[in-house]
């Protein structure tokens, strides 16, 4: 990928990066370990965001 970005691309990524994080501790507690992952979760190498 470019050195230099445009910013729609880094806002793109920058929001994929926050969405790929895992279910946060205070949930699964909440939920009594139902939620447990999330379906969303993304590797750089395994899955690519849509163009």
């Amino acid at each position: 990928m470019a050195r230099h970005k445009p910013t729609a691309k880094k806002r793109r990524l920058a929001r994929a990066r926050k969405e790929s994080q895992p279910v946060p501790a205070w949930v699964i507690a909440k939920t009594m370990g139902k939620v447990r992952v999330n379906p969303r979760r993304r590797h750089w190498r395994r899955n690519k965001l849509k163009p």
